[in-house]
């Protein structure tokens, strides 16, 4: 079962202007053939599936805490799609809908984005194409789905970086700059998984692609943290099997900075969710948000 905090992993600096081109490049960190979709599908239906979880559990407990963080991952870059699609267009309620408001978003690559979601988040990438099952790969052999997952990382950072290099605007560079740290973490936690089962040193191959993360302003703090360190367990007790693959002060990737690779009981701290106004053009005619907003100050004063 599953534990949900109603926190980002991250905090997310709130855009000074609606920018749906820039919501369009992080959709494809959410549903690209790399994108955080694909590391969520293929981890969660490996742990599924997994075989001899009592005979592999430190593997087993890998995969499944790597899993737990990815659909903070999903719900992550998700906000930052919504947040970057928080209009354009007049928020209150008195907006002209027949004064096109929304002339703009015609012309927006993902037009689609506003027209069939009201600006949020879908499962597909820049192009709209839909994620698919296609995407996951859960073959039974433990070493054949690490090495898929290594792949499924190294390729994921680099996607991060390409999307990282065509954005300005501050929201999106840190989804990408928060991404490519943990994405570092996962792929270093994949290839000593590898090393520790199979014997290969598999660093002189490494790093996949080489993403120097000294020169990401974005990453610095959750490297200062030592968030590149760290693998956590999003469970009280569960999943601390892990430790064999992942504590100690091995190195996984050249150039990794010393200290001890850490296990975390929990989630990491994050921040909080940014609260989005409704663009009240976007749902015209006959929203009437004042009604809905007064039937849930009742419910939560009932909750209270």
């Amino acid at each position: 079962m599953f534990m949900r905090i109603d926190r980002l992993q991250a905090e997310l600096p709130l855009p000074k202007e609606p920018s749906p081109n820039a919501a369009a490049a992080l959709q494809e960190l959410l549903g690209g053939k790399y994108g955080e979709m694909s590391t969520l599908g293929n981890y969660m239906f490996q742990s599924f599936n997994f075989r001899n979880k009592s005979k592999l559990r430190p593997f087993y407990s890998l995969v499944s805490s790597i899993f737990a963080e990815e659909l903070g991952h999903v719900e992550l870059v998700s906000t930052g799609v919504a947040m970057l699609n928080n209009g354009p267009g007049d928020p209150t309620p008195e907006v002209d809908v027949s004064a096109a408001p929304f002339e703009e978003m015609k012309d927006v690559r993902l037009a689609g984005g506003f027209f069939a979601n009201a600006g949020g988040a879908m499962p597909m990438n820049s192009n709209a194409a839909s994620w698919n099952m296609d995407m996951v790969t859960s073959t039974g052999n433990l070493i054949i789905d690490l090495l898929h997952n290594f792949h499924l990382e190294c390729g994921a950072r680099l996607h991060k970086l390409r999307v990282y290099e065509t954005l300005t605007e501050p929201t999106g560079r840190e989804v990408c700059g928060y991404l490519l740290v943990r994405g570092s973490v996962h792929a270093h936690a994949y290839a000593l998984a590898l090393k520790k089962i199979t014997g290969v040193e598999i660093e002189k191959m490494l790093p996949t692609p080489n993403i120097d993360l000294s020169r990401i302003p974005e990453s610095q703090k959750y490297l200062q943290e030592g968030s590149h360190r760290r693998l956590y367990m999003f469970s009280p007790d569960d999943y601390r099997e892990a430790a064999g693959v992942w504590s100690n002060d091995e190195v996984a990737l050249p150039g990794d900075p010393p200290g001890n690779l850490e296990i975390v009981e929990g989630p990491p701290d994050g921040g909080k969710i940014p609260e989005l106004d409704g663009n009240y053009g976007a749902f015209a005619p006959d929203y009437a948000p004042e009604e809905i907003f007064e039937i849930a100050s009742k419910l939560y004063k009932k909750s209270r």
